[in-house]
């Protein structure tokens, strides 16, 4: 029960803030020499993060709700849609690939460098005029915010810092560039979650314990993206740039 709890904070809390939650999935149980989640386990405790984000922009899923009714909620499904098929295409294609880099923790530690550095970089996003928000994307946005979250799926990159980056990167409102992040990655994390949850069931695997494990996940979910939205209007992602660029040079280091 334990240790499913610390896995579902774990997931939780590095879902959403820019930290990459599958790389600290990795390099947790490398570092402490425990055993480290399945693969299904960890897909499930996203459904827990799925949770949580739904329920944190409940108003927005309400308003995409109305596409048939409503243009411009029609036009945001648009392009939410055109900007998830490159992660869906790099999950197909590059499977057996991305699974073997979980066995290789030093790499994820470098691809956790790559994050620190990437949101080190966006600082000088900072210095623009960023006045754009989500209702202002177009094809060309979404294509380059899609292609940031398929870069994603390599353990130690984070998704939501490389999508917020983007956004960042095309003029965005942090705040705004945040929200159409965290509603790109709902489809992603629902069919992550769900698969694995089906898979899982089948095989007499979803116990009490992992139950617990998306119960906190979904609470540590809802608080971090409380805490960044608030981070990013007042310091931006530097300290995420330094946690990222400290905890993958000591996992070097150790490993």
């Amino acid at each position: 029960m334990w240790t499913a709890a610390l896995w579902g904070l774990v997931q939780g809390l590095t879902e959403f803030l820019p930290i990459s939650s599958s790389g600290h999935l990795v390099l947790i149980p490398a570092l402490l020499e425990i055993e480290p989640p399945s693969l299904a386990t960890t897909a499930v405790l996203h459904l827990g993060t799925l949770a949580a984000v739904v329920w944190y922009f409940r108003s927005d899923l309400a308003w995409l709700a109305r596409f048939r009714t409503d243009a411009a909620a029609s036009r945001m499904v648009r392009l939410l849609a055109l900007a998830t098929l490159p992660a869906i295409a790099g999950g197909l294609l590059l499977r057996s690939t991305l699974e073997d880099f979980n066995d290789r923790p030093r790499s994820v530690a470098v691809a956790l460098l790559v994050t620190g550095v990437v949101l080190g970089a966006s600082e000088v996003f900072r210095r623009n005029l960023l006045e754009r928000s989500a209702e202002d994307v177009d094809g060309s946005d979404a294509a380059v915010i899609g292609l940031a979250q398929a870069a994603a799926l390599v353990p130690g990159i984070s998704r939501s810092g490389m999508t917020i980056v983007a956004g960042l990167g095309r003029s965005m409102r942090p705040d705004q560039a945040a929200r159409f992040a965290f509603l790109l990655g709902i489809p992603i994390i629902a069919i992550s979650g769900a698969a694995q949850a089906v898979e899982l069931a089948g095989e007499g695997g979803l116990t009490g314990s992992v139950w617990i494990g998306v119960a906190v996940a979904a609470v540590a979910g809802y608080v971090a993206i409380a805490v960044l939205l608030r981070l990013l209007r007042r310091t931006g992602l530097a300290v995420f740039s330094a946690y990222c660029l400290a905890f993958g040079t000591w996992s070097l280091l150790v490993l």
